[in-house]
């Protein structure tokens, strides 16, 4: 990739060239955008090919409970394809433990659902908005591949 150095330093950089690189459509089929994937993988402290087996683990877990998601937490947005909620600090290390990650594959899963919200603030014109929110919750991006109730 060339200059990864650079951009490795600079995540804006690195979350710009990745912008420019990444095709629509997400590489794996799942519900975390591909670009929010390398950049996840970039930063994170385990092995880039590790990284889209956890999301599978993680999603398979989100997807099975999207109907508790839908419930308990504040979708932040929803397309065809996803909703994306905010929930409590912490979430990421309680449902790690319980899928049996490690502290740096949870790190890893948390770096990339948070990835996917933020390019989401970027094109959304709510960066900022998404920025402030992460000071005090994570993201949850669940699949949409079975109907979900709305939330009230």
């Amino acid at each position: 990739m060339g200059t990864d150095g650079d951009s490795r330093r600079d995540p804006e950089r690195l979350r710009d060239r990745l912008d420019a690189e990444a095709d629509a459509d997400d590489p794996r089929g799942g519900a975390i955008d591909g670009a929010a994937i390398m950049i996840a993988a970039a930063k994170a402290s385990v092995p880039a090919s590790l990284l889209p087996v956890l999301l599978d683990r993680a999603q398979g877990y989100l997807d099975t409970h999207a109907d508790d998601y839908a419930r308990e937490f504040e979708c932040v947005h929803e397309t065809d394809d996803t909703a994306v909620y905010f929930v409590p600090l912490g979430h990421w290390d309680t449902k790690g433990a319980e899928l049996g990650f490690s502290h740096r594959e949870v790190d890893a899963v948390r770096r990339a659902h948070t990835e996917h919200l933020r390019r989401i603030g970027t094109t959304a014109d709510r960066r900022d908005e998404f920025e402030t929110a992460l000071e005090i919750r994570e993201v949850a991006v669940v699949g949409a591949d079975r109907p979900r109730q709305s939330a009230r």
